[in-house]
């Protein structure tokens, strides 16, 4: 099968590999109809080759029709219509009832010290084959993948339920939003335009957007949320207080994460570490890393006294300095982490479902390309050439 592959830093290509095979009895095999780039690929892309091997198949964002399902795959059908999440979980586990699937026991990466297994995501989260292929080999089939109507609703319509809208969905939880409250996000990529929305759809009495970029700026107002443009404001702690009764939001979302804009010797420092021999990059990045911290500071001066910063942005420096003064002074809560997908899916099945699109999900995608020409959206994506917000590949589609 043909499939998206890692090479290099900032080299990607489309590579014949071999297909999936059902390895477990808790395995089924996809048929990927679409699958999308996300911002977390662009860490992979940039920033995270040490713990990429050349060959490795990118991608977490995949749906797709069951081709093969093992004998202990539960009720999943060959034929059934599927939305895979990211996360790898078993869904029994002690972690996962209580509904921490992306802390899952099952597949957790112990032997790096991490969470539960991801697809396309490096060593660290179990170097599991990834989505931007034209099949896939789904591990704990029994419990992860979401069946959807086969209704003939272009794939957008659920696609964004592997990652984008529970990652979202999750933002706003852990939030801690109160009625009527009043909210911010950093960062109006896909996950940052979905946060909006969901929060806006939630009650939020205010939703500001914040981002530089005018066609994001401009999608988050068609959704009917405040905008902020950080290119023509000087102090955007101000601007945030001057439009909430001068205290600021009482919630932030980081939906940036380790690659801000703004954070020039955090960002000189991660491209020195990409330059460096794997052997050296990794122990470097682990004990030694710091991220480009811009978004995440920008979150926390916005945020009220006793208010709660929600990252949904990977971060992944060791030595990162946070404000420890002022976040205890101001009394801010901060929560965090991968988002655990099959918690949320139940809630926003009905959303997507709906025919009246409330969360705007048919207008996220910018560009719909094939397979063959990923490496190049790839470079568009993390360029923000063309408007670009949005990638989905169809791996079926003809070169």
């Amino acid at each position: 099968m043909q499939a998206l592959t890692w090479q290099g830093r900032e080299n990607v290509s489309v590579e014949e590999v071999a297909d999936p095979v059902i390895q477990e009895p808790t395995d089924a095999i996809i048929r990927v109809t679409s699958t999308a780039i996300c911002g977390s690929d662009l860490h992979l892309y940039s920033v995270l080759g040490a713990y990429l091997d050349a060959g490795d198949v990118l991608g977490h964002e995949a749906m797709g029709v069951v081709q093969e399902v093992g004998t202990q795959a539960g009720s999943l059908r060959v034929g059934d219509r599927v939305v895979v999440p990211f996360g790898i979980a078993c869904g029994t586990c002690w972690m996962c009832s209580r509904g921490l699937h992306s802390q899952c026991e099952t597949t957790q990466v112990r032997e790096q010290g991490k969470g539960a297994a991801l697809f396309g995501y490096t060593k660290l989260y179990g170097q599991v084959p990834g989505g931007q292929a034209q099949y896939l080999r789904v591990p704990q089939a029994q419990f992860g993948p979401v069946v959807v109507p086969d209704d003939g609703s272009p794939d957008e319509r659920y696609l964004f339920l592997s990652d984008v809208l529970p990652t979202a969905w999750q933002a706003v939880e852990y939030a801690q939003l109160p009625a009527g409250g009043t909210i911010g996000v950093l960062g109006l990529g896909p996950i940052g335009q979905m946060t909006a929305r969901i929060a806006a759809h939630r009650g939020a009495s205010r939703v500001i957007g914040i981002d530089l970029v005018p066609e994001r700026l401009a999608m988050a107002r068609r959704h009917g949320i405040d905008v902020i443009d950080l290119s023509t404001t000087d102090d955007l702690a101000a601007a945030v207080r001057e439009l909430t009764d001068g205290r600021g939001v009482d919630a932030a979302v980081d939906a940036v994460g380790m690659e801000a804009h703004g954070s020039p010797v955090a960002s000189v420092g991660q491209r020195a570490a990409t330059l460096l021999p794997d052997a050296l990059a990794a122990p470097l990045i682990e004990k030694a890393g710091i991220d480009r911290l811009d978004a995440l500071r920008s979150a926390i001066d916005i945020t009220r006294r006793g208010g709660t910063v929600s990252i949904s942005g990977v971060y992944g420096g060791a030595v990162d300095p946070l404000p420890m003064m002022d976040l205890f002074d101001r009394q801010l809560t901060l929560r965090m982490g991968q988002a655990n997908v099959r918690r949320w899916t139940d809630d926003l099945l009905p959303l997507v479902t709906d025919d009246s699109d409330p969360l705007g999900v048919l207008d996220l995608r910018t560009h719909r390309v094939s397979l063959h020409e990923a490496p190049a959206a790839y470079e568009m994506f993390q360029k923000k050439h063309d408007g670009c917000i949005k990638v989905v590949l169809d791996p079926h589609a003809a070169a």
